[in-house]
């Protein structure tokens, strides 16, 4: 992918980051070199290269060379603790950590007890045997980024190019570990060949093109930054700009000054930009394109992004386990299709809804997501024999989510499984409340979580973050939703909120909205 990239757009602009610009010609060139400097520190084909880092040029070129020499990339989410990234670590069998210690003012190294007298880069995992920092201050036991380059100046360049042309379609590519939301993170294995069809699919279908300018705040540990970003651009010869920390007034900057055509995150990532005060005094019309994705996209938010902001708005579906992605919108489509559900399969994936027993379901009746096609990942790290897999025999992933095809094969999401709450006997899904609540004019956001009661078993407990300068109480916003939902589904308390807690990809963290 990158070397056909390279020989057909070397003069195009590849990554900005900060001051910092490459075109495709330079990103291949350091990709080559850090791939040889690799090959120096010993890393084989299949060995498990960590990269635990901010956004930034590094990360990229990085994640090409390892992926590029054979190795396996495994991201390391940067909001993770000492225990939680040891966990990755130790899971993965990581041969390679490179890491930005002090990103954000963490001292990663010190989060996993690597002491300043150590022998070891990290004591108790073995498997560990060299730390390169690509940022931070130098640390004993590790290897600095201008010394990683110089080890690569003894390897030949004909070494670097067979440890690549070495690399098959189905060699494993990269270790997304998911997020943990039902226990430890697991590992889920996906190949070349899978991530290139996936995100050759994914252009196609949301058009991102060569003489786009693409800025990437998603993180890059997560698909959407990674896959659906580096990998989608360097595809399609698209510019990459890098932006390690969302930050409305610095994201509008950038839209200004880098001619900004398409930015995708979370609905979180639109609110604040529409609401945000000065608006008007940044340039922001080169924008064209928003991908976003989540159970709830109010109607009204894609309604108010379409006017505002960007000609167009796509929504998506997808998870660690299908290479990120499994369904998309596509231009034309109307707002209530865009906010409503997220799209059609994409070409060669086949989605199905089932009941608790595996019988598919008609159109319009919610079930179980389950998902086949070339996206489905070869399987869990190290899964136990005798752990239930999620992908059956016949190659169906069972994903989950819950939610329902509509007759034209639009997927709706209705939520997790997991967040499902019963009131009195009846199934509760949280999505479909959250959607009428952002319907009302003064809620930006809403989540919905199940509360206990002592005579119903539980109920729905809301919180709500509120646009600028449009007020509303609780008994109003309870009383919009008894005028349009069935007395069980109704909230029974409402709680609004200065700001929800989010994790790293800006998604409402609900485990933190479970206690009042």
């Amino acid at each position: 992918m990158l070397a056909r990239t390279v020989a057909d757009h070397p003069g195009v602009e590849a990554v900005v980051d900060a001051e910092v610009r490459l075109t495709y010609g330079d990103l291949g060139e350091a990709v080559h070199q850090t791939g040889k400097s690799l090959i120096a520190l010993g890393v084989s084909h299949g060995d498990r290269v960590a990269l635990w880092a901010p956004n930034s040029h590094r990360w990229v070129v990085a994640a090409l060379a390892a992926t590029g020499i054979g190795a396996i990339l495994v991201p390391v989410n940067t909001r993770y603790k000492g225990d939680e990234a040891r966990w990755v670590l130790e899971k993965s069998g990581a041969r390679l950590l490179l890491v930005d210690n002090g990103f954000l003012g963490h001292d990663y190294l010190a989060m996993l007890g690597a002491g300043p007298d150590r022998t070891a880069p990290v004591p108790g995992l073995p498997d560990l045997t060299d730390v390169v920092l690509i940022g931070g201050a130098d640390n004993p036991g590790t290897t600095g980024w201008d010394a990683f380059l110089r080890l690569g100046r003894t390897v030949p360049d004909a070494t670097a190019a067979a440890r690549s042309e070495a690399v098959a379609p189905d060699d494993p590519s990269d270790l997304l570990f998911t997020s943990g939301t039902t226990g430890r993170p697991k590992g889920a294995l996906t190949t070349h060949r899978q991530n290139l069809l996936t995100y050759r699919a994914w252009c196609g279908r949301t058009g991102v093109t060569r003489g786009d300018r693409y800025l990437i705040v998603n993180p890059l540990f997560h698909c959407f930054g990674y896959k659906a970003g580096v990998l989608a651009c360097v595809l399609q010869g698209t510019t990459m700009v890098l932006q390690a920390v969302f930050d409305t007034t610095r994201t509008m900057s950038l839209i200004e000054t880098e001619r900004i055509t398409v930015l995708p995150g979370p609905p979180t990532i639109y609110t604040s930009l529409l609401d945000a005060p000065g608006r008007d005094r940044f340039d922001l019309t080169s924008l064209r394109l928003a991908v976003t994705g989540s159970a709830v996209v109010p109607v009204t938010l894609v309604r108010r992004v379409r006017a505002e902001l960007f000609p167009e708005v796509l929504t998506a579906y997808g998870l660690t386990e299908s290479c990120g992605t499994v369904t998309a919108c596509s231009a034309g489509d109307d707002d209530e299709t865009v906010a409503l559900t997220v799209g059609r399969p994409l070409d060669g994936v086949e989605v199905v809804v089932a009941d608790p027993t595996g019988r598919r379901l008609p159109a319009g009746q919610d079930g179980e997501i389950l998902v086949r096609g070339f996206n489905v990942m070869l399987g869990y790290l190290d899964q136990p024999p005798d752990a239930p897999s999620a992908v059956d025999p016949d190659g169906w992933l069972a994903t989950g989510d819950i939610g329902r095809l509509d007759e034209r094969g639009n997927l709706t999401i209705t939520g997790r499984s997991k967040d499902m709450f019963v009131v009195g006997g009846f199934n509760v899904y949280p999505a479909e409340i959250e959607q009428v609540l952002t319907r009302h004019g003064a809620v930006a956001e809403a989540a919905v979580v199940g509360a206990p009661d002592a005579r119903l078993g539980e109920v729905g407990r809301a919180y709500v973050t509120l646009r600028p300068g449009a007020p509303a109480d609780a008994a109003e916003l309870i009383g919009f939703c008894r005028e349009r939902l069935a007395n069980f589904k109704v909230p029974r308390e409402v709680v609004v909120l200065d700001a929800f807690p989010r994790n790293a990809s800006g998604k409402i963290h609900k485990a933190g909205l479970r206690h009042p």
